[in-house]
């Protein structure tokens, strides 16, 4: 009898796995980040708040952006947020949207002296970006020559601080909150407008996707994302 119970609560092992949701996600104020040892941002308290209206079980962990994207292409029960949903990535994910809209800037050490204000000029220059982004992507896209790749966000930023790169691309959002922060950068250019998601693996279930899509939609019907926007100081843009 005592073989038998174990056998079926082996059995019943899989299913119980099978209904956890995994998010992975990065350090990206202020959409998601560390204080004081715990999770927040826009991103993340959405996620929160939608995955309660599914009743699923799921876990969020926060990692080095390529590892964080790549899990949520190879396994099936994952997610990544806060995903920028551009064209290169429309058919590798599942999509659930939007947690928000932001436009990318192209900034530069404020004493650089740089003046280029369009892509063509910006060609000229050593660009940083964190490996795997979106924004290698973009900047692959548009013919740039001179890449330079990070492991991070914030390692990028201090190439760019340290003069070890002379502009990278960043959330307008997160420029803002780094200008307030007192950091010397200055905007040079709109690099492109995106809209923000969570990306989920290709095999991931459909009806979970549903349901998610169903919370999120909830959040933005009943005013809540627009709370979250004040809270994090993500205003519409001009």
């Amino acid at each position: 009898m005592k073989r038998l119970a174990l056998l079926l609560l082996l059995g019943t092992a899989p299913a119980a796995e099978a209904e956890t949701v995994h998010f992975t996600t990065e350090n990206y104020p202020p959409y998601n980040f560390r204080e004081n040892g715990e999770y927040r941002g826009l991103g993340y308290e959405q996620v929160v708040a939608l995955m309660k209206e599914t009743g699923v079980d799921y876990t969020i962990e926060m990692m080095p952006w390529a590892r964080a994207i790549a899990l949520a292409e190879s396994e099936p029960l994952y997610c990544v947020f806060t995903t920028a949903h551009i064209a290169e990535r429309n058919s590798r994910f599942k999509w659930v949207e939007p947690l928000a809209i932001d436009r990318n800037v192209m900034v530069s050490r404020a004493d650089a002296g740089i003046k280029a204000v369009t892509i063509a000029e910006a060609r000229e220059y050593v660009v940083g970006t964190q490996r795997n982004d979106y924004t290698q992507q973009l900047l692959e896209r548009n013919g740039f020559p001179k890449i330079d790749l990070a492991t991070d966000l914030d390692l990028t930023l201090k190439k760019l601080l340290s003069g070890r790169i002379d502009m990278m691309p960043i959330s307008e959002r997160y420029y803002l909150q780094l200008r307030e922060e007192g950091h010397p950068i200055e905007k040079r250019f709109v690099l492109t407008e995106q809209k923000f998601s969570i990306a989920c693996n290709l095999n991931f279930p459909e009806d979970i996707i549903r349901k998610m899509q169903t919370g999120l939609d909830k959040l933005i019907a009943d005013g809540t994302q627009n709370a979250l926007l004040t809270k994090y100081g993500m205003q519409v843009l001009n």
